[in-house]
């Protein structure tokens, strides 16, 4: 789930082909060490990279090869299925728990066709996901291959063990909020681009920001661009083997009383091939808010932002359909 960013120039940014200096790529699986002082390392660098950046990748993050390889593949053969089957998942209802739509409808979608469905707790919401592939719901323990199930459940793990590091390098503990944290919402957006040609543009998702705290992106190929903070300009998100790439959201700008900005970001159409991206949104629950922590804010530090929640996102959401430069966040600000 995604929301305009108003005020963020978008194709009138100089585009660069390769992001200088490297994007920051942290070895997740130190943070797991008993050495504190690697630990205290690590997080002080995911803390250094959602503040100057708002972005980074993970390795060693826990998810093997084959399982992230069985998520784009489950997500690849949904998208090649009949348009009679896909679109009996389509709606203009964006509270349903599964929606397919292709472009044109969301305000920001220039070239894809997307699936949105819930995934946490999966056994309320796995349900109500496609049947169709059938290696899209489960494992098939014949060919000894995981799929988009597993995916979910793994990545959510990565995202929690994130968030525990973000909020130690906030300064409020990892312990903070721990149970509305672990009782959040998951949200994946299964995303199918294809391939440019010289007819077609060469956006497939305009800029925005996303709404929830952390988002976590497993990619087939090349084609996320990132604002640039520092040079304001795109810039393109590298394709490293095994990595994750991690971005902050709406929620951990205000959670961070902005300290940790949102980052605006945009999907390109690659000339080579279609691609397949799975977007891992993670928050708090459907009506649960997210203020501000009050540890962090004081008489130097006022508080900055509204409190909100997801469903407070879809109201904005349905109230400004025709409006769709009306950002969310802005929404908030006080």
């Amino acid at each position: 789930m995604s929301d305009t960013s108003k005020g963020i120039p978008q194709e009138q940014l100089p585009s660069q082909e390769i992001h200088p200096p490297p994007m920051p790529v942290i070895n997740l699986g130190h943070l797991s060490l008993d050495d504190p002082t690697v630990r205290s390392r690590v997080v002080n660098d995911i803390a250094k990279a959602c503040r100057d950046l708002g972005y980074f990748q993970v390795i060693s993050h826990g998810i093997s090869q084959s399982v992230m390889d069985g998520a784009i593949e489950a997500a690849s053969e949904f998208f090649k299925l009949p348009n009679e089957i896909k679109k009996e998942y389509a709606s203009d209802d964006i509270r349903q728990p599964v929606r397919y739509d292709t472009s044109s409808k969301d305000g920001i979608s220039m070239s894809r066709a997307f699936l949105k469905h819930y995934a946490h707790p999966l056994c309320d919401w796995l349900q109500y996901w496609p049947q169709q592939p059938p290696i899209y719901r489960q494992a098939v323990s014949s060919l000894k291959k995981e799929y988009m199930a597993k995916y979910a459940v793994e990545v959510r793990v990565v995202a929690l063990k994130l968030m525990e590091a973000i909020l130690e390098g906030l300064g409020i503990g990892k312990e903070y909020m721990h149970e509305k944290f672990e009782e959040g919402l998951q949200l994946l957006s299964v995303n199918c681009y294809p391939k440019v040609s010289q007819s077609d543009t060469s956006i497939g998702l305009a800029a925005h920001s996303d709404y929830g705290l952390l988002t976590i992106l497993l990619t087939s190929c090349q084609g996320l661009e990132v604002v640039d903070r520092s040079s304001n300009s795109w810039k393109v998100v590298q394709q490293l083997p095994h990595a994750l790439h991690v971005h902050v959201g709406d929620h951990m700008e205000v959670l961070s009383n902005g300290r940790i900005k949102t980052v605006v970001h945009r999907a390109v159409l690659n000339p080579q091939e279609a691609r397949i991206s799975l977007a891992s949104i993670h928050g708090f629950a459907l009506h649960e808010k997210v203020s501000s922590a009050k540890e962090l804010v004081d008489e130097e530090n006022p508080q900055k932002y509204k409190e909100s929640s997801f469903n407070d996102f879809l109201e904005h959401l349905t109230a400004n359909m025709d409006n769709r430069q009306r950002n969310f966040l802005e929404s908030l600000r006080m």
